[in-house]
This record gives C-alpha cells, structure tokens and sequence, in this order.
C-alpha cells in the first residue's frame, strides 16, 4: 500500500477530531465534531490529496499575512526584496511558513505542537523560529501562533491564520469591527471607511453567500461568531489576550468570501493588508533578536436554534 505524500496526524477529544498535515505547510486537514448523524466539519476539510495549500482546512500564515507590494519593503532605511510567492498572485502572500514543512510533536493526550525554523526562506529576509499549539478542549479549540526572531538585524512581523469554513444558504459572520480598508482593482488597500459598503458590516452580521469580499476590517473587539441556523450550531471565536495586547487599536480581522464555492474565510490577523506601506505599518510588531509574539485564539462550539 502506498503511503500518502503528506499523511494527517489526528488529535481526538471530546467528541472532536483534529488532523495537522505538518509536511503541507504546517496545515490542518479537518476539525470534526460528533453529532448524532455522524462527523460535521467544522473547518472545510482537505480533500487528502491535493498539495495547494488553499484547499486545506486552515494554515498559518507568517512571519506576515496576507499581500506585500512594492516587490519588497523598507525598514530603516533598508529594502528588503521579497517574490511573488503564488502561481496567479502578483504579490508575496500570507507569509513563507506555510510554504515549508514543520516538524510535530504531542506533549499531552488532548495538544499537538508543529514547529518551524526558517532560515531566509526563497530569499526573504526573515529568519525565526515559529511555533504552532492546537489543544482541544471540552467545547472547542485552543490554538496558538507564535514567532521569535532570531535574526540580528529587526524586522516587522505580522501574524494570522487562514481557516475555511463550510457555507449554507444562511450562514452567517458577525463581529464587532470600527471599519474596513476598500481595495482598487485588486485587494491592496487604498481608502479607509468607517461607512461600511452595503451588505459588509460585520457588527451588523454579514451573510457567507454574496459578492465577492476581501477585505481587512480594523478595530476588530477580538470576538466573532459564525452561525449556521439549518444547523442549528454557532462557532464563537475569541481572543484571550485582548487587553494586554493593545485592545481593538491592534486587532485586525479579515473577510474572504468569493462568489462561487462552498466555503469562505474569516481569518484573525495582526495587520491589515500590505501594512509594510500603509501609514505607520498599522499592526506590525518589530522584532529585535530573540523577541517573540502570539496569536491565541479560542474556538468555542456551541447550539442556537436550528431552523425548521
């Protein structure tokens, strides 16, 4: 029998099944939860098969997220030339992490750790040391994203994660956000607005089914909550370490909802698209050697009342 090209390492507890595909980018393959009709998929499940990465339930995107223009940026006083890094993609996207594979390990019954040392990826200029930590817990799903620089010379750093979530005809996002950045004739930002376009306001709730979104939210309050009613089933997201790291000003939160297809992204990320060039590189952290940061996460899943 031949062995997979990129086998699943699975996690199971409370009723939940997780599978990590660490040599696929450090990718999720799936994240179940038991019901009384059988396995649902929280997260759009990998088909097993396919290496692009856009078809795997959720990777992790660093030491940046999302589009860098300018082919490269400039930090003190310093260009730092970076690649389109996707066939189809003018621009370097959602980091180099998800490019290469981790190594993984399980320190306890119900937590798998995936780790990635990257030494200038395809000519970047980062060096660091990344750490992924996915602990099921009763109800949900604890995950954790962190990067230490270790690199001499600083640099900015960006984190997020890239989830998929399966869409009905009623599924719904809703998450506290102050405003949204509008891109021109591609998704870089060129007008910031707090007068949220039609259809689009997060506070309000935003259908999954619609045109084509995708785009950065800002003064995001480090909650959501993705409802599906024919399900009766609602996912709630929220951010443990709000406050302590910088409340709504350093919060960003992303939308991805194409017109076809049958899953959409609500991706929580440290900075807004191309941040490197937006006044004041809004979210980027500067990390001097051995400095770290994260981005914890916590999945909650709970009941609503289920359509008829």
């Amino acid at each position: 029998m031949t062995e997979p090209a990129h086998p699943v390492v699975w996690l199971h507890h409370a009723g939940q099944h997780l599978g990590l595909v660490p040599s696929l980018g450090g990718s999720v393959a799936a994240w179940q939860l038991d019901r009384p009709q059988g396995r649902l998929d929280v997260w759009r499940p990998w088909d097993g098969a396919t290496p692009d990465l856009y078809q795997l339930a959720s990777f992790p995107m660093v030491p940046w997220s999302n589009r860098i223009s300018g082919g490269g940026f400039t930090h003190d006083g310093r260009f730092h030339p970076m690649r389109p890094n996707r066939v189809g993609e003018p621009y370097p996207i959602h980091g180099d992490g998800w490019l290469q594979p981790w190594q993984i390990t399980q320190p306890g019954a119900d937590t798998l750790v995936m780790t990635l040392a990257s030494h200038r990826f395809d000519g970047n200029p980062y060096d660091y040391e990344a750490v992924q930590t996915f602990r099921l817990v009763d109800g949900g799903l604890d995950q954790q994203l962190q990067v230490r620089h270790l690199g001499k010379e600083p640099l900015p750093y960006g984190l997020g994660v890239h989830p998929w979530f399966p869409r009905a005809a009623q599924t719904r996002i809703t998450a506290p956000v102050q405003g949204v950045w509008l891109g021109g004739e591609d998704p870089l930002p060129v007008a910031h607005t707090r007068d949220f376009p039609a259809g689009w306001n997060l506070n309000e709730g935003v259908q999954a089914h619609g045109p084509l979104i995708d785009n950065g939210y800002t003064g995001w309050g480090g909650k959501a909550c993705i409802a599906w009613p024919e399900l009766g089933l609602q996912l709630t997201a929220t951010m443990p370490d709000f406050d302590r790291d910088g409340g709504a000003a350093q919060h960003f939160c992303l939308i991805y909802r194409p017109p076809q297809g049958s899953a959409f992204c609500f991706e929580p990320i440290t900075q807004p698209i191309d941040a490197f060039h937006l006044p004041q590189c809004p979210g980027l952290r500067v990390l001097h050697q051995d400095e770290q940061f994260s981005l914890k996460i916590q999945w909650r899943i709970g009941s609503m009342m289920k359509l008829p």
